[in-house]
């Protein structure tokens, strides 16, 4: 069992990341971890691995959790064996079976006779056969990396583990095993993911946000389910609001009238009356004092339901609050936009592909290019934008404005602010507070107007580069998204596929996220051997 209580972390310049944090988990839970970008998911499971001290609060489990992080390069000094934390007990076992049966290699080794089959077994599991412990993990790829540390859970047998975007470095094969392997294990399982198809295998969705964490009894369709009951509630609470606001407004106006009727009228039969001066003065303050003390109630009525329509508004996801607008692409449906035939490309003396390429791409298709790591899926993307040309067979291309999207939004010029990166697509000559309408509407409103790209997270860069191409005079013909989802937490996953989705021009996209191809309704599949 795992408890969290009154958990809190400060980042050492003193901003609070989450306070009030209480969590239980039970022997073999499966939980998802999730929450927007920078709501602190990574470091909660730092947190609960030991990595980092928390502010405040307290921890309390017999287990030692398993950590697996999102990003390796911090272990590319290191063999396989010393990343996984068992190159000292393999070098015990191999001096006890050399005759060095010294006390400390005993020690190290802790009876642990099985560990080499271990490794063995559980690196045969996860396609890593050809590994040798002593390798070093700055020659793997990344999603080897990731693999190195999921076979680490069959060698370590934690109770407790700890999953950090397991899935983000993985191919179609390799998702395939982790989604296999999570459906089967008996440990627990706290897991911070975006990929949705993950997610549903979990029992339960904690979200983490400002609030603390919330408890979803259910795996993530359910928890968008509830999420859409609760956006429901939400919207009804501010129709009602807004409409109690117009009803305020409307009372304290005919009220104000009806007064200001009231005195003109009692003025009136106070001169007819002949009243002396201070009479008449008397009268008049007491009407001004009336008067005020009805405005004033009226006033606080309208500011009380203002402020509550306002904190209301607060809560709205930020996909309400956005607005895409993207314009069709001026290509008629079914032109025919780029042909290979027999195409082939080598890399000194090996062919890329084992068959030809033969295929043809018209206007207006949604097009998923896949294959495993190494299948030539980003080479045929640079020969279909002209960019390379085949070694063999012919193409032809016909004239479009085209876009590359790729997973780190190199579209956007880390060395200028935000503002003058969407200058930069302005071809029409847009005045400047038009491009400030446009980039508050994508929810960079004045505090991120002067902040530079660098500083900008991946959630952010999509969402100004989908910025910077309503704001460019011509919508692309061809969009290419290249893995565009991997840096994303789920609500900009949920933005990019809604302005995906408004797009009407030809999609060409390389992803293995089935969530995503799915929700973009992808018409055709290439398939790369």
């Amino acid at each position: 069992m795992l408890i969290l209580q009154n958990l809190t972390y400060t980042h050492p310049n003193k901003d609070l990341l989450f306070d009030n944090i209480y969590l239980t988990v039970n022997q073999q839970d499966k939980i998802a971890l999730i929450g927007n970008n920078g709501a602190g998911k990574s470091t909660l499971l730092k947190i609960i691995a030991g990595i980092l001290q928390p502010s405040g609060g307290t921890i309390h489990t017999n287990a030692v959790p398993y950590y697996i992080p999102q990003i390796f390069g911090q272990f590319n000094g290191f063999t396989i064996a010393k990343a996984l934390q068992i190159e000292d007990k393999l070098k015990a076992l191999k001096e006890i079976l050399d005759g060095k049966v010294t006390e400390e290699n005993l020690t190290l080794l802790n009876d642990d006779w099985g560990i080499e089959e271990r490794c063995a077994d559980a690196l045969n599991y996860w396609g890593l056969g050809n590994l040798d412990l002593t390798q070093e993990m700055s020659t793997l790829s990344g999603g080897q990396k990731t693999k190195v540390f999921l076979a680490g859970i069959a060698i370590h047998q934690p109770e407790i583990v700890l999953l950090d975007e397991p899935s983000n470095h993985l191919d179609r094969a390799g998702r395939e095993l982790l989604y296999q392997f999570i459906q089967d294990t008996s440990s627990t399982l706290i897991v911070v993911s975006h990929d949705r198809k993950l997610l549903n295998l979990l029992d339960t969705v904690c979200e983490l946000s400002k609030r603390g964490i919330t408890v979803y009894g259910g795996n993530y369709e359910f928890y968008a389910e509830q999420k859409e009951i609760e956006g429901n509630a939400l919207d009804q609470d501010i129709r009602s609001k807004e409409k109690a606001l117009r009803k305020a407004r409307e009372t304290e106006r005919e009220t104000a009238e009806k007064q200001q009727k009231l005195d003109a009228r009692g003025k009136k039969k106070q001169e007819k009356a002949g009243l002396p001066t201070i009479s008449m003065n008397t009268f008049r303050n007491n009407a001004e004092k009336s008067t005020a003390r009805m405005k004033g109630v009226h006033a606080e009525k309208v500011d009380s339901i203002s402020q509550g329509l306002n904190e209301l508004r607060k809560e709205l996801p930020d996909m309400d609050k956005m607005k895409l607008g993207f314009d069709n692409s001026t290509l008629h449906r079914g032109k025919i936009l780029f042909t290979a035939k027999d195409i082939n490309y080598n890399y000194g003396k090996r062919t890329l592909w084992q068959d030809a390429l033969n295929l043809q791409i018209t206007s207006g298709e949604r097009i998923a290019l896949k294959g495993l790591n190494g299948a030539g899926k980003t080479t045929l993307i640079n020969i279909i934008l002209g960019k390379m040309e085949p070694s063999s067979g012919t193409v032809s291309r016909a004239d479009n404005k085209t876009v590359y999207i790729d997973q780190d939004y190199s579209l956007i010029n880390d060395d200028i602010n935000v503002y003058e990166q969407a200058q930069q697509f302005n071809l029409s000559a847009l005045q400047e507070h038009e491009i400030k309408i446009r980039l508050t509407r994508f929810l960079f409103t004045k505090d991120y107007w002067d902040k530079p790209c660098h500083a900008l997270s991946g959630g952010e860069k999509m969402r100004l580069m989908l910025c910077c191409l309503t704001i460019s005079d011509r919508t692309p013909d061809i969009i290419v998204l290249d893995e565009p989802t991997n840096n994303l937490d789920i609500q900009n996953i949920e933005i990019l596929t809604a302005a995906v989705n408004e797009y009407r021009g030809t999609l060409i996209v390389v992803s293995h996220d089935e969530y995503f191809l799915e929700e973009i309704n992808v018409e055709r599949v290439i398939e790369l051997h």
